[in-house]
């Protein structure tokens, strides 16, 4: 591993781009220490520990590397960019226009992502408007984190509200700009890298919480959890099911093309940490309507069964919405249908199974049994840290399921960019 990391420092042109990325990470890092003006952000801390691991705020402050926390110019961090990511893709199924661009290819995608840009900036505003009123407000449990309020020296006005609103969403664009950057001259995808610095820059903060609340004897067994799911995620995200593709001999001039044999490979887990991300944007929203639905009967349902990590109906409906989604996103990104007839334009065929309709019904059943393991293995991993806190009534987690999937999966996606930079030019790689 060591002599992989020098050759990869040998490289002039990789090594720049290593460390432009390192330098895009550290003023990435120092955007999320640097607090927006007016607004005591200890309360906000305290309201984030009171919420434990599966909150809302927690949710948000994982993937802004604890800039929520700290109310900071990056506070509302990547998840802009993620909700309008996914929204554009489902958009993309359901208008025809979206599904012309996406078939165009290079420009098409490009035209997308300038699309995706806007709707994040969008969804950067209402957030940032959002919360700010959200922590003024006093709801779910938050006290107000403006000085002075309520009284004749409350710090809530309107030039101050618009200038947080102003930052935070400047703030968004800036990640997305950082994010390209890192794309376009550094290494791995530029939004993924971001995410994974802020998921692991909370790590040794939530370990050392968890040595201090449970002690050594639950700090190395939570330890060992970490590491077994890591192994497990690694393990299911290279697992692939590989469909033999044959291609029939055919005559193009004086020469004889085709006659080859491929294949297509289908992974177990489809969806990657989508489904995670979408279930538990789902449960929190009984909690978002109980803040404005004032009724006793609501409410009580609410904050015993669905607001409640430790009910065994929170971690059930929690698992069965992870199931559905990992189905619904997997059915979005791959389609048997239009992979069937790519595979007859192009003289493709599974052999044993005719082209065209047969092809997708087969493409579609092998889809529909191999994503089953992967959803419960999501739903398995995302519960675990639910479960472990149930039971040793801890209030954080350090590898909760979301955290340990994003990270392992731009680690290896990474990996893999900088060892097929290493063969390239004959050197020993990362991966054996």
């Amino acid at each position: 591993m060591l002599k992989a990391f020098l050759n990869a420092f040998r490289i002039p042109d990789l090594r720049a781009k290593i460390l432009f990325t390192l330098f895009i990470i550290a003023v990435y890092r120092f955007g999320a220490h640097v607090p927006v003006p007016v607004v005591d952000f200890g309360i906000i801390q305290r309201a984030i520990e009171q919420q434990g691991a599966g909150g809302f705020l927690q949710f948000i402050n994982i993937f802004s590397g604890g800039a929520l926390g700290r109310m900071a110019v990056f506070g509302l961090g990547i998840m802009p960019y993620i909700t309008s990511s996914i929204i554009m893709q489902l958009l993309t199924v359901v208008i025809p226009k979206l599904q012309a661009l996406q078939d165009q290819g290079e420009v098409g995608v490009k035209k997308i992502n300038q699309y995706t840009r806007y709707v994040t900036v969008v969804l950067a505003l209402l957030q940032s408007t959002g919360i700010v009123f959200l922590f003024h407000s006093g709801q779910a449990g938050i006290p107000d984190i403006f000085p002075g309020c309520p009284g004749a020296d409350c710090t809530f006005t309107a030039p101050n509200v618009a200038l947080i609103v102003l930052t935070l969403t400047a703030g968004t664009a800036m990640i997305m700009w950082l994010g390209e950057l890192i794309t376009q001259r550094g290494v791995g995808n530029g939004m993924s890298i971001l995410i994974f610095t802020s998921v692991i820059s909370q790590l040794p903060a939530e370990g050392n919480t968890i040595l201090q609340q449970g002690g050594g004897f639950k700090f190395a067994v939570i330890l060992a959890i970490g590491i077994g799911i890591i192994v497990a995620v690694v393990f299911m995200d290279q697992g692939q099911r590989k469909i033999p593709i044959s291609f029939a001999k055919r005559v193009v001039g004086r020469k004889m093309m085709g006659g080859s044999s491929t294949y297509l490979p289908l992974k177990v887990n489809q969806a990657g940490v989508i489904p995670i991300i979408f279930a538990t944007s789902v449960m929190y929203f009984p909690t978002l309507l109980a803040s404005v639905y004032h009724a006793e009967w609501f409410q009580n349902v609410v904050s015993r069964y669905l607001n409640n990590q430790r009910s065994i109906i929170y971690m059930g409906v929690l698992a069965a919405l992870i199931v559905f989604f990992a189905y619904f996103y997997t059915a979005i990104q791959f389609d048997p249908v239009k992979q069937a007839d790519n595979l007859r334009k192009q003289g493709g065929f599974i052999p044993g199974i005719r082209p065209g309709a047969p092809t997708a019904t087969y493409l579609n059943d092998i889809l529909v049994r191999i994503t089953l393991p992967g959803a419960l293995f999501l739903a398995a991993v995302a519960l675990i840290p639910t479960v472990v806190l149930a039971v040793w009534n801890l209030n954080r987690f350090p590898f909760g399921g979301t955290s340990i999937l994003i990270a392992v999966g731009v680690a290896l996606e990474t990996m893999k960019q900088i060892e097929s930079q290493l063969l390239m030019r004959h050197y020993e790689g990362f991966l054996k």
